[in-house]
């Protein structure tokens, strides 16, 4: 009777149980690694997140800059042109600007730049170090900015504490409006102006403000919000106004309301061409 190879068998025993085991600890890793994918934000992994730039009351708004869009080559010719033209308007304060974000912040250079532009002088401290003195000089020529544009159909993209954050979109918006306002000898990137169009009509008011003048009636004001705050509160202003529409005699749109207000450019330009092409021949 022949001894069986216990010790062989064992060997190979531990051999399969080893392989199991590291596939199945493969397999648990994937499958973590895959749900932590779908999670995880998607971002470069070099982008830093700052834990006040995550924590928002509820309802609020934040424009915030993809991170990839920083290296788009049409987005960086439109900083260089803003830059040059800032430094060209400012040339005799001898004002350099290297940095939009780091060098717009405080107020300083869009106090001079205004100043330059509009021919006003603001009553304003020239030097501010502190926080306090940067926002109430930012909150001045806000004001001005704003009072200034608003009559010409503008839509206030930005604020004190955006552009005081160092919020790139914000201050992108506040400069190409100024530049496009005051008729700036300079050459905007492709798109730019048609982005701006779109950022015009995306909380819905100039689009129902619109079909009432195309269709010649007053449109009550209990019936839309003129000042939208919230992003629902705007859905509302699209979703009306594409009503308007309706009862005008326009097929119904089929960009959806959410894409309008989360300025989707080609969305927001088919319902433009599509009133364009209905009311073109209107008297």
């Amino acid at each position: 009777m022949s001894a069986t190879p216990q010790p062989a068998k064992m060997k190979k025993d531990e051999s399969f149980l080893g392989k199991l085991g590291g596939t199945l600890v493969r397999k648990k890793k994937s499958k973590e690694e895959g749900k932590n994918a779908i999670n995880a934000p998607m971002l470069p992994s070099g982008t830093e997140i700052h834990p006040e730039d995550t924590l928002m009351e509820e309802n609020a708004e934040r424009i915030m800059l993809d991170p990839t869009s920083r290296e788009n080559l049409k987005f960086k010719d439109l900083l260089k042109v803003l830059i040059d033209w800032i430094n060209s308007e400012l040339e005799e304060d001898r004002i350099i600007v290297k940095d939009l974000e780091e060098d717009c912040y405080d107020g300083q250079v869009l106090q001079k730049l205004f100043e330059k532009l509009s021919g006003r002088k603001l009553n304003v401290a020239e030097v501010t170090q502190s926080e306090i003195g940067q926002k109430q000089k930012l909150q001045t020529v806000l004001e001005s900015v704003n009072e200034m544009l608003r009559p010409h159909g503008w839509t206030i993209e930005w604020s004190v504490d955006s552009i005081h954050s160092k919020n790139l979109v914000a201050i992108v918006y506040l400069l190409v409006a100024l530049a496009m306002h005051f008729q700036a000898p300079i050459r905007l990137p492709e798109h730019v102006s048609a982005q701006v169009v779109v950022v015009k009509f995306a909380d819905g008011v100039y689009l129902i403000l619109l079909m009432g003048l195309l269709e010649d009636y007053f449109v009550p004001l209990f019936n839309f919000f003129l000042t939208p705050e919230s992003f629902e509160q705007k859905v509302h202003n699209v979703a009306f106004a594409f009503e308007l529409m309706q009862d005008g005699g326009l097929k119904k749109p089929k960009a959806r309301p959410e894409d309008v207000v989360n300025l989707n450019l080609k969305s927001t330009l088919r319902v433009l061409y599509n009133l364009f092409t209905n009311y073109k021949n209107s008297e």
